[in-house]
This record gives structure tokens, sequence and C-alpha cells, in this order.
């Protein structure tokens, strides 16, 4: 079953097959080349060099959190195991999950490095015996050393180095100043530095001989990054270097099973066979236009799919523009994404009502599809509800968005009874009946689908993520959530929604933006929600009564439409300094209103936190 459009190249033709076999030739002859140089065999990898973080004698161990001090955080940790039902798979396909799971093992990892200086060497001694289990389970909760605390605080709970706001992208210890100095001394070097898939590295006689060893080991990532061997010599102070270059090593295994996986199932789902070639490649040269262009426009017969590569930037809270490696192995379930599918409606119609006046044309034939999780890896690993990709402005425009329901996360009943008792230990009686798991689902989806919608660069041509930088995801995210919100009454009007229905999903906005803890700046969806919660405040739409909030339907609409108004125009203008005080003016806390929400939701929580292991991974 087709839930996948395709889309028309030059010299048309009626068939979809030919279609996608016209793009995907046209794909691979412009990256065929580069292929040719890059495509080495798992046994011609010499082992990569990296420079060690940490010395042999580190004890990670040596002033490890007490099991009195983990435990707190456990006890408010639920344990979700998913499940994997491989009965729908054929028996090609479950050879290529193997190799996919391989593929997303070594991209957490490689997150992990990307993290934390010291989160790799870490991850390979949890596996001793003698390491307790509380601290293994919040290294695999956390991703990292750095656990989240229940008062909202960051703490090491093992010995190790300070995580800093960028995360090991950048030099330890590089502040905002110091780059925005190197940006006005060597303002050539700017997009170098903010490449979505480099790391910053300082311009030492020790990194640059590292940088240009790695090139001289891997010929055909010279090849991929032409001029890449120049700037490296050329640099002061800072140099950008590809991802691929970097982890060289693990993305050339990364690439073979990749391979691999699409020689399985090379005769059964073609499609997904020339996604997954194209993505290895373009892993190497470190650009996933075609493999995006792909994964996007393919007409998938198969029962699998897969998002891989570095795409969000969340972690990176120093300029929050550098992606971060995950994968998230999905089970197509082909019912559910043909009833989704064909139930969307006029998109465009949305687009065009939103308040402001540089409307696009966007698809209504947005691909979406319903998934079950097999298995998450790197930033994806959580209980991530769905996603939309690729962000990048020009991809979109040009080929579209692909969005992924992960329905075993979205449709848990555990998950969303923990969401029900965080609304009504927050609101009002009279609302406790409002919620339910429908209106959830599809605010979630009407989320993925705003971020599709709206301004996708600058009124002067430019990114909005450069533009933005550490505000960017804060404000795209906000987007999406007021999209989804503004969508609702009119798909209530065409009757895609009940009045139970559209009710539920305008209880789900209100439990989105109600916080436990005052977010820190750094936490871009905790915070935008604060901005939400006061702006509805400010608005009417809610209101703070004996403890409680009530909630004014009939406000929701304008409140609503009046905050993405200033959102979008900001994005639109591409004005750093007014986001920032947008974001200032609106992150108010007050602990006679915010606090006391906060409080009436921790007293009534059984759960804070979620540790999830997979099935499919023998967990």
């Amino acid at each position: 079953m087709q839930c996948w459009p395709t889309l028309p190249v030059s010299n048309a033709t009626d068939n979809p097959s030919e279609r996608q076999d016209m793009l995907t030739r046209k794909l691979t002859v412009l990256g065929l080349a580069l292929f040719l140089s890059a495509c080495k065999t798992e046994t011609e990898i010499a082992p990569a060099e990296t420079p060690a973080p940490t010395t042999a004698s580190t004890n990670y161990f040596d002033t490890e959190w007490t099991a009195e001090q983990s435990q707190p955080i456990l006890d408010k940790t639920m344990r979700l195991r998913l499940d994997y039902d491989d009965s729908q798979l054929t028996a090609n396909e479950k050879l290529a999950v193997k190799e996919l799971l391989a593929a997303g093992q070594r991209l957490h990892t490689l997150y992990l490095e990307q993290v934390h200086p010291q989160a790799r060497e870490i991850e390979s001694q949890m596996t001793d015996p003698a390491v307790r289990q509380d601290l293994k389970d919040l290294f695999r909760m956390m991703k990292g050393p750095v656990t989240t605390t229940l008062d909202n605080r960051r703490v090491g709970f093992l010995n190790t180095l300070p995580m800093t706001a960028g995360g090991y992208v950048y030099p330890g210890g590089t502040q905002r100043e110091d780059l925005d100095t190197f940006f006005a001394a060597h303002p050539d070097r700017k997009d170098e530095i903010l490449d979505l898939r480099a790391v910053v590295m300082t311009a030492t006689a020790k990194n640059k001989e590292m940088a240009l060893s790695r090139l001289d080991q891997y010929p055909s990532l010279d090849r991929l990054h032409p001029g890449l061997r120049e700037r490296i010599d050329s640099a002061e102070t800072y140099f950008g270097l590809p991802y691929s270059v970097r982890y060289a090593e693990d993305i050339f295994y990364i690439y073979d099973r990749l391979q691999k996986a699409a020689d399985h199932i090379a005769g059964e789902d073609i499609a997904f066979a020339r996604y997954l070639r194209l993505r290895a490649r373009d892993m190497l040269a470190d650009n996933y236009d075609g493999s995006d262009a792909m994964w996007i426009t393919g007409d998938y017969t198969g029962n699998l799919n897969a998002q891989i590569g570095s795409y969000e930037t969340y972690d990176d809270t120093l300029l929050g523009v550098k992606s971060f490696f995950s994968l998230s192995l999905l089970l197509r379930d082909k019912a559910k994404s043909a009833e989704l599918s064909s139930s969307l409606g006029d998109i465009q119609a949305i687009e065009d009502a939103l308040p402001y006046t540089a409307q696009k044309q966007v698809s209504n034939r947005i691909p979406v599809g319903v998934y079950n999780v097999i298995a998450d890896f790197g930033q994806a690993r959580g209980t991530n509800t769905a996603t939309i990709l690729p962000n990048e402005g020009h991809l979109s425009r040009q080929f579209g968005r692909t969005i992924l329901i992960r329905s075993n996360i979205l449709r848990n009943p555990r998950l969303y009874e923990t969401a029900l008792t965080s609304f009504k230990a927050g609101t009002d009686p009279d609302h406790h009946g409002d919620l339910d798991l429908e209106g959830n689902f599809y605010r979630t989806l009407w989320h993925e689908i705003g971020h599709y919608l709206g301004p996708d660069q600058t009124k002067d041509g430019g990114d909005i993520d450069a533009a933005l930088q550490e505000s960017a995801d804060l404000f795209e995210e906000m987007k999406a959530d007021l999209v989804s919100l503004f969508a609702a009454p009119r798909l209530h009007e065409a009757g895609a929604f009940t009045d139970a229905q559209l009710r539920s999903i305008y209880a789900s906005g209100i439990l989105r933006v109600m916080r436990k803890n005052q977010p820190r700046r750094g936490q871009a969806y905790a915070t935008m929600q604060l901005m939400q919660f006061n702006w509805y405040m400010d608005k009417g739409l809610l209101s703070f009564e004996n403890g409680k909030l009530q909630i004014d339907y009939v406000k929701y609409p304008q409140a609503v439409e009046s905050l993405l108004k200033e959102v979008i125009a900001i994005q639109h203008e591409g004005d750093r300094a007014k986001a920032k005080a947008f974001v200032e003016q609106w992150t108010g806390w007050d602990e006679n209103l915010h606090g006391v929400i906060a409080g009436n939701m921790k007293a009534a929580e059984t759960y804070r936190f979620r540790l999830v292991t997979y099935e499919a991974l023998g967990e």
C-alpha cells in the first residue's frame, strides 16, 4: 500500500514507479563519482587516531553518587519496555533489522561522545559487573554521566568533567563571546563554524595535524570535502571539521551496516534500499540532500523505515546550530498510515490562514506514517512521540517533509495515565473530563505538520536557525505548538473533529504548558511552554482560582492566534536580539502561581522520568 507520495520530475510519466526511478537515477548520477571514491570495505578501514579526552588513570567511579543519592530519581522513574513483534517482517527484513540495530548502537556511542568528552569511555566501563545497577540505570536514562535532579538541576553523578553548554562539538570552555569575536574578525569563516554537521576545533598544530592525517588516511573523505584541506591549513583560532572526518572510523562502520541492510531488502523494497544506500554515502559527505529527497519521496512497499543521522540541535545550548546523532528503527503500520494520510485535509488552507503575509505553497500530500518503535538510539532514545524531517528550509521547499508518528509511544496507556494525572492535579475538577488520548494524538500530529507551515527562511532569504541561534529551536517548537491549536478549530469547522475532539485537543494544549519546575534557559521545550502559559494567563484563556487552573475555551482561538503572530514575525525577521528580549519578557515565574501548580502536580505524580528498554536489543 502506497503511504508515501512521489514527486514529478522532468520527462514526466504517469507511472509512479518510473517517476521514482528517474528521481533516483538523477540523485545517483550526481553522486556516482563521489560514491566510487568513498566505497571502502570494512576490512580496508584502519583505526582512526582520536585525541583521548581523558587519561588512562581516570577513575570515573571514584566519587560516584551513593545509592541514597540516586534512589529518589529512580523512584520517580517509569520503566518502559518496548515489545518487538517481527511476525510481519520477511526473512530479508529481519536480516536488515540486525544491520540497522548495529548501526544504531554505534550512532548511540557517537552521540554520547558528542554530549560529553568522557561518556564514550564510561559507556565501555558500564558493562563491568562491579558497577552498581543504579548508576547504570542513571547513565542509560540520562544518556551520559550528568543527571537532571528532581528540582531540575544538572548534576554529575560520576567523577567526570563538568558538562559544557555546547557538548563536545565545541572546544571545552568555549563561550559565545569567543565565537562572536571570531566571527567579527573572520566573517568569511562563519558558515564553516556554524555548519550543522561539523565539530569546532581550536586551530592548534596538533589538531590540524590530526585533521589532515584523517584526510590522508581516508582519501574518499578528502574528495567528498573539497577545499577542506586548505581551510584547515589556513585556519586561525578555530576551524570546522566535518563529522565524517572527526568520527571517520565510526562513520565508515555505519556506512557498511547501511549498505548491507540495503543488500538484504533490495529485491523487496527497492525504494527503502535506495534510501539506505544514499544515506550511507551522504553520511560520508555530511550533506543529506540526496538521501533526504529519496526518504521523502520514496514509494515504499515494505514494513520498515528509519530515521538515520544527525538532525536535531536541541543538545547545542551554546549556539543552537549543531546537530546530534540518532537512529530510530520503525515498523510501519500500513493500515493506520493509509487511514491517517487520507484524513489530513487541506493543509494549504491552514498555511493560507496563518497570520503572516509571506505564505508559501505546501503539499497537501505530505508523507505521514504510523509506526511502532523497534529501537531508538542517540538523541532519539526516550519516549519521543513524533518527528517531522528534514529541518533544512531548502529541502522542505523543494521536496516537502516526512512525518513519523510513533504509535506505541503516543498511545501507550501508562504514559497517558501519567499525563492525565498531571492534568487533573493542575486544573479545576470541571475540566477533568476534557482530556482524552485522542486529543493528544491529534495535537501531536498537527504539531508536526506545524513545523512544515509558516516561514522557512528569514525575510532576506537567510536561514532562521543561523539567524536566531540559541533561540531558534525554542521559537520553532512554539510555532509548531501554536499551529496545531490554530488549525484545530478550522478542522473542526470542516468536519474533521467532533466537539469532544476539539475540546480534548485544546485540553492537551493546556497540559503541554503546565510545568513542574522553573525551566533552565537551555531547555527549549520547557521554556517555550512557560511562555505560552504566561501568554494564556495574560489573555484570560487561563485563570487561577483556589490553587487550580480554569480554562476559558471561548478565548482559546484569539489567545493562540495573537501569540502565533508574534512568533512567526520574529522568525521571519530573523532578529536574534528581538527574539532574546521576547523570551525574557514572557518567562517570568511566580511561586504563588506557577509554584502552586507545580506543587500540585508533583504531589500527585508517580513518575517524572522514563527509562526505556527494547526487546529487539535483548533487553
